[in-house]
């Protein structure tokens, strides 16, 4: 267990290395230590985080998110990963949001978004329809749709580049595959005091 010290110095170096206030840190630290389990937090309990807070109900997402949280690619987060994590879910700049979108979305990790990654992510997150032949008929349009605004070299997938000019034409593409980030109400109740209150009671 860490000295009050050296979580106050770990607060202040993480602070130069994101986009929170020192409190702001203090505050994730408390919550992730209301959380962990020995010294890091496993998947199930990110998953009930995003569940909770964020009202995430897509298993697969959530399982991505968790992936891109995770730079040591453990089963587990420890607090610099949570807190640096963090930063870019809930304040990132533009470019960091990408790089992380892309890397969820990037499933076999091989540098593109194939068309039968969009399927997938897609297929997850659209609502169920009467029949499974609607909904696949349904999402191969909507990849079609897509592949048009983004597949900028027209080389039948999307590369990061791709992505990027894309996003930065017209932001509201980010997310094209997925609901992948938090809304600004969700990010402020978050990092109210009202978030660490309830996961203490946990």
């Amino acid at each position: 267990m860490a000295t009050r010290s050296e979580r106050v110095k770990a607060a202040a170096e993480l602070t130069k290395k994101t986009h929170f206030e020192f409190e702001e840190v203090q505050h994730l630290q408390a919550i992730f230590q209301a959380l962990h389990d020995g010294k890091k937090i496993d998947r199930n309990i990110f998953r009930e985080v995003l569940h909770k807070s964020f009202n995430m109900t897509d298993d697969h997402m959530m399982d991505r998110v968790f992936r891109a949280f995770g730079k040591n690619n453990e089963n587990a987060l420890c607090e610099e990963e949570w807190t640096s994590g963090m930063s870019v879910f809930l304040r990132g700049s533009l470019d960091e949001q990408i790089e992380y979108c892309f890397s969820i979305y990037d499933i076999n990790g091989d540098g593109f978004i194939a068309r039968e990654e969009m399927f997938s992510l897609l297929r997850q997150a659209m609502v169920k329809p009467q029949t499974e032949e609607d909904r696949d008929e349904g999402i191969k349009d909507l990849v079609d749709l897509i592949m048009k605004k983004v597949d900028q070299d027209h080389d039948g997938r999307v590369s990061k580049s791709d992505y990027e000019t894309s996003v930065k034409a017209d932001p509201l593409l980010l997310e094209a595959f997925g609901n992948c980030l938090p809304s600004k109400k969700h990010i402020d109740e978050f990092l109210s005091v009202r978030t660490l209150d309830l996961y203490m009671a946990r």
